[in-house]
Formats: C-alpha cells, structure tokens, sequence
C-alpha cells in the first residue's frame, strides 16, 4: 500500500530476484515518460523503494502522483512479490 508521508506517496516492492525488480523498473520508467511524470526511486537486489511527489506544485503530492501510483500498481500485480 501507498503511504502519504512527508508530502510524497512512498511504497517498497520486494521481487524473487533482481531480474524480476529491473524489468518491473523498466516497465514503469515507460509509463513515466509517457506521462512527464518521473519517481524517485531507489534499488538494491530485488527491492525496490519509490517515492512520488510534483516539483511543479512544491514538492507535494497531487493528482499526477495518484494516477503514477496507480499505473504503478497495475504494473506490479504482473509479478510475483514478496511479502
């Protein structure tokens, strides 16, 4: 789930394996450039730690991180996470 912290949307996604974390990355980086919209995000293995917030609107969360956040979570109910 999405947590509301700080003015950012954070969430961790725990993969199998770093194959699996990187082609989750990949498939997210896609949409982000579609949209303009672009996360922080960091990764190590199969974790993978994002963070969404709007520069434009100083630093807070809105709707553009709503919606990222939900193609998000479309993207990963493709795979297998861990718990």
């Amino acid at each position: 789930m999405w947590q509301e912290e700080d003015n950012k949307l954070k969430r961790s996604f725990t993969f199998r394996n770093f194959k699996e974390a990187f082609a989750f990355m990949t498939e997210v980086a896609e949409v982000a450039e579609k949209i303009d919209h672009h996360p922080w995000w960091a990764n190590v293995y199969n974790k993978v730690d994002i963070e969404l917030y709007t520069h434009d609107a100083g630093n807070t969360v809105t709707v553009r991180d709503h919606r990222l956040a939900e193609a998000i979570d479309k993207i990963a109910a493709k795979y297998t996470l861990k718990a």
